[in-house]
């Protein structure tokens, strides 16, 4: 292997994933309090549910350029390049990080990728630039499949409480009380790499219909994809829902992710969500 992988924390990729396809992750910070802890190494999903329920959501921060510099000085004993793949620059500096951190560092070539999305969705790039780095592939060449992936990916995601999303800044306060107001659950995706409304729906059951009404839009050519559905602590309403799915598109490959700490600093408990792109 020529080419390096690495991703955060916020794709949510399983530690035995990560290893499997030898992906590096760096973390982003929960910090409750005084108290810092880094996503999925000091901190779990459950466990920061748990939290929440006895206070008040925590705040997220960024990994340190450090980290990135130190992780890409590492990397160069090994390899000639390396592919970062970060959650969206437009929620997050996580992924301006991973490009000031390369102009940092001597001997190995930085690419950074910004998903313009996050959780699973963002894990598919990484694991497509890993699995294309095991072949052998050089680092133009998988940038330029990633790229091509960007034109058939989606999200789209809906929250039980949008002050959450208003108090940490990633949606405008007037897009949050209008939705409190009218008691909406809103369909939010992301649109040049921040969160926005998609369309205002009345009940959950009317969202989560209207998003495998999306996904089947998109997937009606026949044409291979991947799919994920993804949940913060509603694991089997996820997986149900899941299962509904399943038989409805045959040609559709579907897995269960979740929304961690950081992102579920963001979203609040409750938020369900599925993003999909073609397969390669």
């Amino acid at each position: 292997m020529k080419t390096a992988v690495v991703t955060d924390s916020t794709a949510y990729i399983s530690k035995d994933i990560l290893e499997k396809f030898n992906i590096h992750m760096v973390p982003l910070n929960v910090i409750f309090g005084t108290e810092v802890y880094r996503e999925e190494i000091d901190i779990t999903a459950s466990k920061f549910y748990q939290e929440v329920k006895e206070r008040d959501l925590p705040t997220t921060s960024m990994p340190p350029v450090g980290l990135f510099v130190e992780l890409f000085e590492q990397l160069a004993r090994e390899y000639e390049s390396v592919i970062c793949v970060h959650l969206s620059s437009g929620i997050s500096g996580t992924y301006s990080g991973a490009v000031t951190a390369s102009t940092m560092v001597d001997g190995i070539k930085v690419y950074p990728f910004d998903s313009e999305v996050s959780c699973m969705p963002q894990g598919f790039y990484a694991l497509e630039a890993a699995k294309m780095a095991l072949k052998g592939e050089d680092a133009d060449t998988i940038m330029s499949r990633l790229d091509k992936l960007k034109i058939s990916a989606r999200a789209y995601f809906m929250v039980d409480d949008l002050s959450h999303l208003q108090r940490g800044g990633r949606l405008s306060s007037a897009q949050a009380f209008i939705g409190s107001l009218l008691q909406v659950k809103p369909l939010l995706h992301f649109e040049d790499k921040v969160i926005v409304p998609f369309e205002k729906i009345r009940t959950k059951k009317k969202a989560l219909k209207r998003i495998a009404d999306l996904l089947g839009e998109n997937v009606s050519s026949g044409e291979r994809f991947q799919a994920v559905v993804i949940h913060a602590n509603r694991e089997q309403e996820a997986s149900e829902w899941m299962k509904e799915l399943e038989p409805l598109y045959p040609n559709v490959e579907f897995s269960l992710s979740y929304f961690g700490a950081v992102i579920g600093s963001h979203l609040g408990e409750g938020a369900m969500g599925m993003g999909w792109m073609k397969k390669s």
